[in-house]
C-alpha cells in the first residue's frame, strides 16, 4: 500500500473522531447548562431534582470517552516530548507504530471485557438506585464499549499515518 493510500484510509477513519470530538464537546455544553440550571435552581428557588444531580454525573461519560478519541486525532494525548522531538523522522514514525498497537490492543481488550458488564446491566434493565433518579443506567455503560471502539479506530488511523511517514521518511 502506498504512503498516499495509507493517508487516504487514515483521513477516512480519522472522521469517526471527528464525529466523536463532536458529541463530546455537545456533551460539555449541555453538562454547563444542567449544572447551571441545578445551581439556580437549588440557590435561587430552593429546588432540587436527584434525576439533574445524576445527569450532570453521566454527562461526565461521554466528554470522557468521545473526547479521548478526539484528543489522540488532534495530537494532544500524553507522551513524553521531551525525548520524542529528538527523535529522527523515522524512529517517531516507530514510536508512534509501536505506541498505537499498544494502545489498539488495551482499547480492543477494553472493548470486549466491557461487553458483559453492558449486557449484564442491559439484562438486570439496571437503573438508579435513587428514588427518582435516571433509568436504563445501561445506556451510560453501553457508552463504555462505544467509546473505545472509536478509540481503536483512531489508533488504526494512526498506525496507517505514522506507517505512510515511515515511508516517506
Amino acid at each position: 500500500m502506498t504512503a498516499e493510500r495509507m493517508d487516504d484510509a487514515a483521513r477516512r477513519l480519522g472522521r469517526a473522531a471527528e464525529v466523536a470530538g463532536a458529541l463530546s464537546a455537545l456533551a460539555v455544553l449541555a453538562l454547563v447548562v444542567v449544572m447551571s440550571a441545578n445551581v439556580l435552581l437549588r440557590y435561587g428557588f430552593s429546588l432540587g431534582s436527584v434525576w439533574a444531580q445524576e445527569l450532570e454525573w453521566h454527562l461526565m461519560a461521554p466528554i470522557a470517552l468521545f473526547g479521548m478519541v478526539w484528543a489522540l486525532k488532534r495530537g494532544e494525548h500524553v507522551r513524553v516530548d521531551v525525548l520524542y522531538e529528538r527523535f529522527p523522522p523515522r524512529a517517531k514514525a516507530v514510536a508512534d507504530i509501536l505506541a498505537c498497537i499498544l494502545g489498539l490492543v488495551i482499547a480492543m481488550a477494553i472493548t470486549w471485557l466491557s461487553w458483559k458488564y453492558v449486557a449484564q446491566s442491559f439484562a438486570n434493565a439496571e437503573g438508579s438506585a435513587n428514588p427518582g433518579g435516571i433509568p436504563y443506567r445501561w445506556v451510560l455503560k453501553g457508552l463504555i464499549p462505544a467509546g473505545f471502539v472509536l478509540l481503536a479506530l483512531q489508533y488504526a488511523a494512526e498506525i496507517l499515518s505514522a506507517c505512510a511517514r515511515f515511508r516517506r521518511a
